[in-house]
C-alpha cells in the first residue's frame, strides 16, 4: 500500500491532496483572490498567503481522506517551475513534514503533473486514460508545449513556445481590453456571443513544431490602437467579436502544430492539459478535429486543469513506485 501526500504551491493556489494506491481521496485548494485587484499575480503576496494556507490545507486534505498522518508513505511536492517565493513555502513545508514523519520526499515537475492528471482515478470513478505513447498539448499561463509521453516517467518535448505562451496571450490581450484577471476564462465566456471570423490577427511563422504568440499579441494591440483612434468606443462596442476572433486565432495556431505533430509521429492518442485546456472552444475544436482525423482524444476534467495537488500526488505515486525519491538538500527552481 502506498499513500502519497501531494503539495502544490507553484503560483497562487495552495493545494494538498492524498492518493492511496493510485486512487484520489482528497484534493483541497485554497485560492488567492487578492491578485484580481492588481490584474496579475503579485509574487510577494502569493508567498505570504501560502505561508498562511499550507498548514490548514494539508490538515483538511488528510482529514478529508480519512487517514492518519502516520500512514503517509511519502510526500510529493512541486519543485518547479514556478514563482520562487511560492515554491519555497511548499518545499520547506515538505521537508519539515517529511522529517517529522520520517518518510521520503519526491520532487515533481509541475508540467509533468499537468500531463499525468490524465491518470487520476477517484474512489467511485475510473476515468479514461490515454495509451502510451500519446501526444499531449500542454497549454498554460506560462507554457505551451507539444510532448510525446512514452510512459509515466518518460517525456520528450518536440515543440514549445519561443516567447509568450498561449495563456499569456489570452491574459495580456484581455488586460488591453480592460477585462478582469484572469483574462482567459473571461474571453472564453464572452466569445460565446461573438463572431470568431469578425477580425483576423497576425499568425507568427516559427520553424518546426515550435510556437510563438508574441506577434499575435502585438498585432492585436496595434489593431485596437488604430480602431480606437477612429472610434473611442470600439472595444466596448465589439468586445464579444474581439474575444471570439482572438480565441479563434490562438486555437488555430495551437491546432496547426498539433496536427503536424500527429502526422510526423504517427500518434493518434491525443491529450491536452494545463490551465488553458479548460477553454471550451479549444476542447470543442480538438474533439472535432479528432473525430475528423480518427484520433482518440482525452480531455481532462475541468477540476484538474488548473493548478492542483492531485496531479502532483499522482506523479509522486508513479515516481514512488519507481523508487525515485530525493534528499533534503533539494531546492526549488523557477525553471525546469
Amino acid at each position: 500500500m502506498a499513500i502519497i501526500l501531494g503539495i502544490e504551491s507553484s503560483c497562487d493556489d495552495t493545494s494538498a491532496a492524498i492518493i492511496k494506491d493510485g486512487i484520489l481521496l482528497s484534493n483541497i485548494i485554497a485560492n488567492q483572490s487578492v491578485h484580481e485587484f492588481y490584474g496579475g499575480v503579485i509574487p510577494e503576496l502569493a508567498s505570504r498567503a501560502h505561508q498562511q494556507n499550507i498548514i490548514p490545507v494539508v490538515s483538511v486534505a488528510i482529514k478529508t481522506a480519512k487517514i492518519e498522518k502516520n500512514e503517509i508513505s511519502a510526500i510529493a511536492f512541486t519543485r518547479g517551475p514556478g514563482l520562487m517565493g511560492s515554491l519555497l513555502v511548499g518545499v520547506s513545508f515538505a521537508k519539515g513534514f517529511a522529517k517529522a514523519l520520517d518518510v521520503p520526499m519526491i520532487e515533481v515537475n509541475h508540467l509533468q503533473g499537468h500531463i499525468l492528471a490524465h491518470f487520476l482515478d477517484e474512489k467511485d470513478k475510473k476515468n479514461p486514460h490515454p495509451e502510451f505513447p500519446f501526444l499531449c498539448l500542454l497549454v498554460s499561463g506560462g507554457h505551451t508545449q507539444l510532448v510525446v509521453v512514452k510512459d509515466f516517467l518518460t517525456f520528450e518535448i518536440i515543440g514549445k513556445t519561443v516567447d509568450d505562451a498561449a495563456g499569456e496571450a489570452f491574459d495580456k490581450c484581455a488586460k488591453v481590453m480592460g477585462l478582469p484577471y484572469p483574462g482567459g476564462p473571461v474571453i472564453d465566456k464572452l466569445a460565446k456571443d461573438g463572431n470568431p471570423n469578425a477580425f483576423a490577427f497576425a499568425h507568427p511563422v516559427v520553424g518546426g513544431l515550435d510556437y510563438s504568440f508574441s506577434g499575435l499579441k502585438t498585432s492585436f494591440l496595434y489593431f485596437l490602437r488604430d480602431r480606437i483612434t477612429e472610434n473611442p468606443d470600439f472595444i466596448e462596442e465589439n468586445t464579444a467579436d474581439l474575444c471570439a476572433s482572438l480565441q479563434n486565432d490562438i486555437i488555430h495556431v495551437l491546432l496547426k502544430n498539433l496536427m503536424k505533430a500527429s502526422e510526423q509521429t504517427k500518434i493518434k492518442e491525443i491529450a491536452i492539459s494545463g490551465g488553458v485546456s479548460a477553454n471550451s472552444a479549444l476542447r470543442n475544436a480538438i474533439a472535432a478535429e479528432g473525430k475528423h482525423r480518427g484520433w482518440n482524444v482525452y480531455l481532462p476534467q475541468l477540476k484538474f486543469t488548473t493548478d492542483n495537488a492531485a496531479m502532483i500526488a499522482i506523479t509522486g505515486y508513479f515516481k514512488y513506485l519507481n523508487g525515485q525519491t530525493c534528499g533534503y538538500d533539494v531546492t526549488p527552481t523557477t525553471r525546469m
